[in-house]
């Protein structure tokens, strides 16, 4: 399948791009003020470093965006069933309290290009980035809270991710939440190691 990101640029996201660029709208109001008015704040205060992918046409059109930074999964504090799931290909001797991750804080594809899989082809260039020799931490799991909207779950099971709490009760109760609240996120993961087998080896 061909790629569709490989046509555009990738840059950090500033506000020189931001002030030059087209109005990015990915049809969510608190990902779009995050982007246009917050991301470059937080990359300055080192809290997250936020990167987009933008049309080669003047002005440029940003055609998504996505704001990363470092994290952990407390696997210790997890429900045990939990627990064995993250700790499943992962050898018992080099079980660890928590595993380092990285968080995808903010996500959003233009409303534009909605439609076309760059969204999922956006995940898998992510996922390519921490599993490259490059890479110069380690970084085992990707994590996101994502909005507890029927089709942004969906968007991320189907790019393999797992909810981190197998129910939305236990994640209530975790996060000392009443179970009659509903929750506006839910925590999921994907785990880096299923995308090369040399890694299973070397377990």
């Amino acid at each position: 399948m061909k790629n569709l990101l490989d046509a555009f640029r990738f840059v950090p996201l500033t506000n020189e791009l931001l002030n030059t660029s087209q109005d990015f709208d990915c049809g969510h109001l608190d990902l779009n003020d995050f982007f246009k008015t917050n991301s470059y704040a937080f990359s300055k205060q080192l809290l997250g470093k936020t990167y987009c992918f933008t049309s080669e046409e003047s002005p440029p059109q940003i055609v998504c965006a996505f704001t990363i930074s470092n994290d952990s999964i407390k696997v210790s504090e997890l429900p045990n069933s939990r627990k064995k799931i993250l700790n499943r290909h992962i050898p018992h001797l080099k079980h660890m309290r928590n595993y380092p991750a990285v968080l995808i804080g903010r996500l959003g594809v233009h409303k534009q290009f909605q439609g076309q899989n760059i969204g999922g082809q956006l995940l898998d260039f992510i996922k390519a980035w921490f599993i490259d020799d490059n890479n110069k931490t380690g970084c085992r799991f990707i994590i996101v809270d994502a909005y507890n909207e029927n089709a942004v779950l969906s968007y991320y099971l189907k790019n393999q991710f797992q909810f981190l709490f197998s129910t939305a009760d236990q994640e209530k109760s975790f996060f000392d939440i009443h179970l009659e609240n509903e929750l506006a996120t839910r925590l999921m993961f994907f785990d880096l190691l299923v995308l090369t087998k040399s890694s299973f080896e070397a377990g």
